[in-house]
């Protein structure tokens, strides 16, 4: 990753930013020259924008690139997209929030659209609670077992979360397979976060793993109370708060392939929905879904959310 700043030649003042990053593990898989930009922030000055994506794509050219893609904050496992709808809106845990005029800039810079992700919004009492009882009668049906984390194994539940995720979404586009190193990182963070009554993981018949469900409080709520900062007190602000947020987030999902069409997904969201309710959470975010997967945005409409933001990834040839 290489990283640029603009600056006012007769100021100094600090006026954008932005990374090119390359992700050789995306283009192992995909076997592209696709290289990325991210961590894109400027002023509303076109000029700007341009000699930060212009430096940002000769660096990428350089190294025998043809695409830039992004944003990528850095991977497709990380923050990624510029919010073009639902500005406002208030920003949810790990999903990026930005200006309306940041999509004129890149517009301007000769991006066009590659792929657009959605969020949808479920308000307590909105649910429809047909589709999820026919989740119930179809998990019963496949003899399949649904249970929580199990904390005092929480890093096997972790690689249990690495193997389906690499398998589940390895078809999607854009996927990079996520190394278990990456994870254990992540996890690490998200330690300190979770609610272990909003992660849930499917079973076979032999107990073998198949599929989980992992949704995280809105941490964003408290971000206002800590102005920002963990130290010296946000952080035991943050601590201190989690059990008084009333908003979540489904970050994760999958189901291998070889179990889609029983019922698991339908089965994790009901429990995520009754027991998150009983927990004292009154509204939920399920993002990101790509527009064209079709099984995840009829899933997610069936269950009575409704889509309430879009991300656009954008790209241009270097």
């Amino acid at each position: 990753m290489e990283s640029f700043l603009a600056r006012d030649r007769k100021t100094g003042e600090t006026l954008g930013r932005v990374c090119a990053v390359i992700n050789r593990l995306h283009n192992e898989f995909h076997q592209d020259r696709v290289g990325f930009f991210g961590f894109f922030e400027s002023v509303n000055n076109t000029d700007v924008a341009r000699a930060l994506f212009d430096r940002a794509g000769d660096h990428l050219a350089a190294r025998g690139f043809d695409v830039m893609r992004g944003p990528m904050n850095f991977s497709v496992n990380d923050e990624i997209g510029m919010l073009i709808e639902g500005f406002e809106t208030p920003p949810v845990v790990m999903m990026t929030h930005n200006p309306p005029y940041y999509n004129d800039l890149v517009g301007a810079c000769g991006f066009v659209k590659a792929k657009d992700l959605i969020a949808y919004e479920l308000h307590q009492g909105h649910i429809n609670d047909r589709i999820l009882e026919t989740g119930a009668k179809l998990l019963a049906r496949h003899k399949l077992r649904i249970r929580p984390i199990e904390k005092k194994n929480f890093w096997q539940e972790v690689e249990y979360i690495c193997d389906v995720y690499n398998n589940a979404w390895s078809a999607n586009w854009g996927f990079v397979p996520m190394t278990k190193a990456e994870l254990k990182t992540l996890a690490q963070t998200l330690r300190l976060i979770y609610d272990p009554r909003l992660v849930f993981f499917a079973e076979s018949e032999n107990g073998v793993p198949v599929g989980f469900s992992l949704a995280l409080p809105d941490i964003h709520v408290l971000f206002k109370r800590m102005n920002g900062t963990l130290f010296p007190t946000g952080l035991f602000k943050l601590l201190a708060g989690l059990r008084k947020i009333h908003r979540a987030r489904v970050i994760l999902m999958g189901v291998n392939p070889d179990f889609r069409g029983r019922g698991v997904d339908l089965a994790f969201y009901y429990l995520t929905y009754k027991l998150g309710t009983e927990a004292g959470y009154n509204w939920g975010e399920f993002s990101w879904i790509l527009e064209d997967n079709r099984m995840m945005n009829d899933a997610a409409l069936g269950m009575g959310a409704k889509p309430y933001k879009k991300w656009r990834i954008w790209e241009k040839p270097i």
